[in-house]
């Protein structure tokens, strides 16, 4: 990725689909060009908790609303130390960010961590495409001398597909660190990093969780090592069926009978652990808007989802697996993806979406408290 940043809004700029399909509009954050696969976020809100989710990593985001930094960049929201995406679409910026906790517009942030972007997108026309064709490759291009159609489509082409990719260990923490407990602690938790987001330690230390994060590299010894209560697996971007080591880990961890929780690329390693299968869907879930259903209680809630991988596993029966009986917990209502599995011998369970509410809604956050409940029975 090439970028530059002076006078980016008045600079021509061109995304590129690898089907061919083209784009026409202006420079957003920085100058220059960028590669990744296509995805659209149906968030009207938390663009900062969506630039800075790792998941994101490698990935065009394409804002659905279409007026998008309305209340800047604050030093309080972020996810992550850095912006992940690796370029992002919108329609209508903000010309003047308006909220008492902002201290930059989002162009500026954009242009200053070198994230290439571009505005004046019909997202709307952009977003049915992606519907109709599937999440798919794509280049931003943006400078006074942009190459020519067929050369952006070529070098769009060769760009890394997102099946097959293997991304953990490029966003997680290099070094373990400790999340302490907010008050009295209560229990110690070993949390993997596939790419967390860092509300979630956050809401574990709410409830009196001391959280050790470790890297993606953390062998089954490394987190044993901090004498756990339970085991963490977080969300974290690109295809499950290379995370061979994270699935060896938790198979591991099942096998112990410590009390395990996993969000996100978490649910999708539990799903290899247990001997289902993944699969790639077309366009994904992503947003803070999506009706999922809880099967254990029959609850409906509105969740936040981040994934273009999903779980193989049937919904209508339980099944025998190499650590007792499983079962889909939770299923999305739009298309009857799993979001959720739980083993009913052992104490383990896992969801597809995101109960840290970072940047909401907060239906899902009994989850943790479930968690919570899971290492209590353990202790007791």
């Amino acid at each position: 990725m090439t970028t530059s940043t002076r006078g980016a809004d008045k600079v021509p700029a061109v995304l590129v689909l690898e089907d061919g399909r083209i784009f026409r509009g202006r420079a957003y954050g920085a100058v220059g060009e960028t590669f990744g696969e296509a995805v659209f976020s149906t968030s009207m809100t938390g663009y900062q908790e969506t630039l800075t989710d790792p998941s994101y990593h490698r990935q065009v985001v394409v804002m659905t609303a279409p007026h998008v930094g309305n209340t800047g960049v604050n030093d309080e929201d972020a996810e992550s130390k850095r912006i992940w995406v690796s370029g992002y679409v919108v329609r209508d910026p903000a010309r003047v960010p308006s909220n008492w906790r902002s201290r930059r517009t989002l162009d500026e942030e954009l242009a200053a961590q070198g994230v290439v972007g571009i505005s004046g997108v019909d997202t709307r026309a952009l977003t049915r495409h992606l519907r109709e064709r599937g999440a798919m490759r794509v280049g931003i291009f943006s400078g006074n001398a942009l190459p020519d159609e067929g050369t952006m489509l070529a070098e769009v082409r060769q760009a890394p597909e997102m099946q097959g990719a293997d991304l953990s260990a490029e966003v997680a923490t290099k070094e373990a660190y400790v999340v302490p407990a907010q008050g009295e602690k209560k229990f110690t938790v070993a949390a993997v990093d596939l790419g967390i987001k860092g509300m979630t330690p956050y809401r574990m230390a709410e409830r009196g969780i001391e959280v050790h994060v470790l890297p993606a590299t953390a062998t089954v010894d490394d987190v044993y090592a901090v004498n756990p209560d339970g085991v963490f697996f977080s969300n974290g971007p690109g295809d499950p069926a290379t995370a061979d080591h994270a699935v060896s880990v938790m198979r591991g961890v099942l096998e112990r009978g410590t009390p395990l929780f996993g969000i996100c690329f978490g649910n999708q390693i539990l799903g290899r652990a247990l001997g289902f299968g993944t699969y790639k869907l077309k366009y994904g879930h992503r947003g803070i808007n999506q009706p999922v259903q809880d099967r254990t209680t029959g609850k409906v809630e509105v969740t936040a989802h981040n994934h273009g991988f999903a779980v193989d596993a049937p919904l209508d029966k339980v099944s025998d697996t190499p650590f007792g009986r499983a079962e889909v917990s939770h299923v999305c209502l739009n298309d009857n993806v799993v979001e959720g599995l739980q083993l009913l011998d052992k104490p383990a369970f896992s969801v597809q979406y995101h109960p840290e509410a970072a940047a909401g809604p907060h239906d899902a956050a009994y989850l943790f408290d479930r968690f919570v409940s899971l290492m209590e029975g353990q202790r007791a």
